[in-house]
């Protein structure tokens, strides 16, 4: 018994023994990791704050204002928000816009960005922070691009690993393309909606990666944020059903697909249902059959693979082929009957933008109002450097890494980024889209790159990396030596046939679907084809020849490793330092390159402009907040403002001031009378606006001080716009011997239009009181065709101080004495160009 027992005692004492070296390697590794978190959290929080500050220079430079066009809407709604509260707004009908007709916004406006505003606004004042909401949609844009920083880590940590998502959120926090349209003070749909595609695919990911239907409910409700948000949304919904597709049909379906995407397209179509200004088009449009089409098809496979489960081969068989039969015969009935809905649209139930993705040259033939805005435009090749720098080389490196190891998520990160590149070289706009593909694709390079390079420099050979590098610095010992050294996570690379469900959940798939992981509809559907991609003699052959080409290669004498002195797996100490302080410098290069495009090339506003001098000098133009407070403070409150539609939104917001058109441009009929108006003859334009109502007519012009972006620049399209409606308006009457110009060469309709008119007249006596040249135009850079401009229908009330915005009355009847009057507001501009009596020449935009 005594001996028995103090057997016991020695054998515990031995195991005591022997596990406290693994409990402190345990401890030690628990620490390490640990340490890692704090270091990942503390270079999260610096690249938000970097995301934030990057976007302020705007309000450095300049003061805390709205930018763009659009913007001013947005704001202008928040406004209504913040007084008349939620509900009022889906209500609200805007009799300001679009004279006579209106706008319903509650059923026009994707109201994402001012719920997040007005949410904002509200919770601030709930804890006594008074704050004007204008500061709010000012600073919304800069604290979202923080979060979608954050949202970049988690999708590319979720694709491949901790160092690959640091890298993302870096280059997401700092990328051009993204900051052009998310500094403070741009206030536009995009500024949010980013944020929340990127979370969407992340959550999809997610869901991917864990089965768990808690993440697929979250990213149904993401998607909906998503549809409030923006437009753009279509490229969410048609990219997902593509990865579902990809996955059937290449063999790698599985229960966590099936949870991933049918809940989201089921919960998903009814919440985008939900948004007043999508309603049924989620179900009607075209956009949106590519998810129905996914949908039926993974229900079609995963069907076939329980039918096989529950019965005998035989019986299989036959089952089989009925299934395929009526499923064939079911299909050509919804094929002719969707294809017969789609022939009843004259755009094939696409919209105008979506088809201008699909044909580029849609919009230039059938809709130039959408081919008239520049951001519709395809990029030219310089600004795919200037928006995502070295993006453009390590993205390409990224995608190869991809396909190695393959899985679920890259498969769809590869699909991302193919898709995205392409639309981006379609639409100028869409390099919104791409920036987080380049992103993600880039951090995982940028990972795998660092890692090669400082497993040469760790202490021993496997270091884990350049994550495991920083653990060893931070405790001072040898990180424990890791088989993949591209994952640096605890856990394994999630994919579709090794990864699957655990706990309650895992019976169930297995009960359900056994044979789901890595089943293709092929196996189905045609054994043969199956069998030649996914048999297991074909999987040995393959790993045969790979293994032989990789012993071949190493024993290669021009392999790199060899030629420098390394082995396979591992640098040469000295080339590994080199090429990491080699490609930390790229990286600072790319911050400094990211801080001097966002401080010079995208933080000015369109409505305060900014010049420099040939001595170095800063000179501001403020035209534009100059002419709207004329207008506000000078005309009566329901006077009838017409412009070109892209002023709308300012005029309505700072002048308070009905517009007839505005940036929405639903209506092309009432925008084309509109360009019509511009395009006549002096009688005809007076009698158009007469017929509207107009009391004033303001135009830009930049023939002064050389702004380029003016109405004679833009004049083709109103006329190409006008001539889309209203078939007298020709676009080669306005053409001369050159082209468009607007010298004495110019067509004799251009000549004659009310718009040549109001922007030259009395521009020839300024010029040469101003510049010494009579009549010379700093934009078109030649002398004006006609000099002695008169008005008889129209009355100059206001010019800006350097001409950029001019106002006209529109009279309610002709002036008798037309000369008089143009000799007596000669005299008066004169005064207001040169009070001085002498020449000076005005500042150049």
């Amino acid at each position: 018994m005594l001996s028995t027992a103090a057997d016991r005692v020695a054998s515990a004492s031995r195991r005591i023994l022997v596990a406290e070296p693994s409990t402190a390697e345990s401890t030690k590794k628990l620490q390490r990791s640990a340490a890692a978190n704090v270091v990942c959290g503390f270079a999260l929080a610096g690249i938000c704050l970097l995301a934030f500050s990057l976007r302020l220079f705007s309000v450095i430079k300049y003061e805390s204002v709205i930018h763009e066009f659009d913007p001013y809407f947005n704001y202008r709604v928040t406004q209504f928000l913040t007084k008349e509260g939620f509900y009022n707004l889906w209500n609200w009908f805007d009799d300001r816009t679009w004279y006579p007709l209106g706008r319903v916004v509650g059923g026009t406006v994707y109201p994402g960005l001012i719920w997040t505003a007005g949410i904002i606004w509200n919770v601030l004042h709930f804890f006594n922070i008074p704050i004007h909401v204008q500061e709010v949609c000012v600073f919304t844009a800069p604290l979202f691009s923080a979060f979608c920083a954050l949202t970049t880590y988690f999708l590319a940590k979720e694709v491949r690993n901790q160092g690959a998502g640091l890298f993302a959120a870096l280059f997401a926090a700092s990328v051009p393309s993204y900051i052009s349209r998310s500094v403070a003070g741009s206030y536009d749909n995009e500024g949010v909606a980013i944020f929340a595609l990127v979370l969407v695919f992340f959550l999809y990911v997610k869901t991917i990666n864990t089965g768990s239907l808690a993440w697929a409910t979250a990213n149904a409700l993401s998607y909906f944020y998503m549809v409030a948000s923006w437009g753009g949304y279509s490229f969410i919904i048609n990219l997902l059903p593509i990865h579902c597709l990809a996955c059937i049909f290449l063999g790698r379906m599985n229960s966590k697909l099936y949870v991933a995407y049918a809940p989201f397209i089921i919960l998903g179509t009814i919440e985008a249902a939900s948004i007043p200004v999508v309603g049924f088009n989620a179900v009607l449009m075209s956009e949106h059959f590519g998810s129905f089409l996914a949908f039926g098809v993974l229900h079609a496979a995963m069907g076939m693979l329980y039918i096989k489960h529950i019965l005998p081969a035989k019986t299989y068989n036959a089952a089989k082929a009925l299934a395929l039969s009526a499923g064939v015969a079911f299909m050509a009935v919804v094929a002719v009957l969707v294809v017969g809905y789609v022939m009843a649209s004259p755009t094939f139930g696409w919209t105008g933008r979506s088809l201008s993705l699909l044909d580029p040259t849609y919009a230039s033939k059938y809709i130039p109002i959408i081919a008239s805005v520049s951001e519709h435009q395809p990029p030219a090749w310089n600004s795919y450097f200037t928006d995502v720098h070295i993006l453009v080389l390590l993205a390409p490196l990224g995608l190869i890494a991809c396909f190695r190891p393959m899985t679920d998520a890259s498969l769809f990160l590869i699909l991302y980024g193919v898709t995205a590149v392409y639309f981006s070289g379609v639409m100028v706009r869409l390099m919104l889209v791409l920036a987080p593909a380049t992103c993600c694709l880039g951090g995982i390079a940028a990972d795998q790159i660092l890692n090669t390079f400082c497993k040469s420099i760790g202490p021993e050979e496997g270091s884990g990396g350049w994550v495991g590098l920083i653990k060893t610095w931070m405790d001072g010992e040898e990180p424990a030596a890791q088989s993949d050294s591209v994952s640096v996570d605890s856990r394994p690379a999630s994919s579709s046939t090794s990864s699957a469900p655990s706990g309650r959940r895992q019976k169930s798939a297995k009960a359900s679907f056994p044979a789901a992981s890595g089943c293709s509809i092929y196996q189905s559907v045609n054994p043969c084809i199956f069998s030649v991609f996914r048999t297991h003699q074909g999987r040995q052959q393959i790993n045969k020849s790979k293994e032989a080409a990789a012993k071949e290669a190493e024993a290669s004498p021009f392999n790199a490793f060899n030629l420098f002195g390394g082995t396979r797996d591992k640098l040469p100490r000295d080339v590994g330092i080199i090429g990491a302080l080699f490609f930390f410098g790229m990286l600072v290069f790319y911050v400094f390159h990211c801080c001097w495009v966002s401080a010079e090339m995208y933080s000015a506003p369109s409505i305060v402009l900014q010049s420099r001098s040939p001595q170095g000098g800063v000179h501001v133009f403020d035209d534009f907040r100059e002419a709207y407070g004329w207008l506000r403070h000078n005309t009566h409150e329901e006077a009838k403002v017409a412009s070109w539609w892209d002023y709308g939104y300012q005029t309505t917001a700072m002048a308070n001031r009905t517009v007839i058109v505005d940036n929405n441009t639903w209506n092309n009929t009432h925008i084309a009378t509109v360009g019509r108006a511009m395009a006549s003859p002096e009688h005809q334009a007076w009698q158009i606006y007469r017929d509207l109502d107009v009391k004033y007519v303001l135009v830009v012009f930049g023939g002064f001080v050389g702004y380029p972006s003016d109405d004679i620049n833009k004049f083709l399209w109103m006329v190409r716009i006008g001539g889309g409606v209203f078939p007298d308006i020709k676009e080669p009457d306005y053409l001369g011997e050159r082209g468009y110009t607007i010298d004495d060469k110019a067509g004799k309709a251009m000549l004659d239009c009310i718009m040549y008119k109001m922007s030259y007249y009395r521009f020839a006596e300024a010029a040469q009181m101003a510049t010494g040249r009579y009549g010379f135009d700093r934009v078109r850079n030649t002398n004006i065709g006609v000099t002695d401009v008169s008005l008889k229908y129209f009355e100059e009330v206001y010019t800006t101080e350097h001409w950029m915005v001019r106002i006209f009355e529109v009279k309610d009847q002709p002036s008798r004495d037309v000369q008089a009057d143009t000799t007596k507001k000669a005299k008066n501009t004169l005064k207001r160009v040169s009070p001085s009596g002498k020449n000076r020449t005005p500042p150049v935009w």
